[in-house]
């Protein structure tokens, strides 16, 4: 792997980071519960350092760790979600949580294959990507109000 691919697969959970502490600031404004979000937040940087390291192990590696993190912390949106859905406008947590624990299962079967490839984990990111701006836009409309 080279490093461009190192940086892009490292770069996503440390956005999933950054995203879940603008997430806890606005909870803890709001007094809503934020317990899943720290959850997050510890899972998805310790995800950040594991693929760093597993990069070194070459491609199977990489996927392993990459659906052992997509299911858990898709599980952890999933709850979280599902707990704030009185708020309103939960439907993109809910729906990405599942899809990131349904991928994160692939991801982690097809590493154990001869033809591992990073090439599922692109449109994981694409996907997670506009799952993370439809629920900004929908937050950003909701502190408008």
């Amino acid at each position: 792997m080279g490093a461009l691919t190192v940086t892009l697969l490292v770069i996503y959970p440390l956005f999933d980071v950054a995203c879940a502490v603008v997430d806890l600031r606005s909870a803890r404004a709001n007094a809503r519960p934020a317990r899943g979000l720290y959850v997050n937040v510890a899972l998805s940087t310790l995800t950040g350092i594991a693929l760093a390291v597993a990069a070194t192990s070459g491609v199977p590696a990489s996927p392993r760790v990459r659906g052992a993190w997509a299911i858990t912390a898709g599980a952890v949106q999933l709850l979280v979600g599902a707990a704030r859905r009185q708020l309103g406008g939960q439907w993109a947590m809910i729906a990405g949580g599942a899809i990131s624990t349904l991928a994160g299962a692939s991801f982690y079967a097809q590493a154990g294959t001869d033809g591992a490839s990073l090439t599922n984990l692109a449109g994981y990111a694409f996907i997670g990507g506009v799952f993370f701006l439809v629920s900004a836009l929908r937050l950003g409309r909701a502190r408008e109000v």
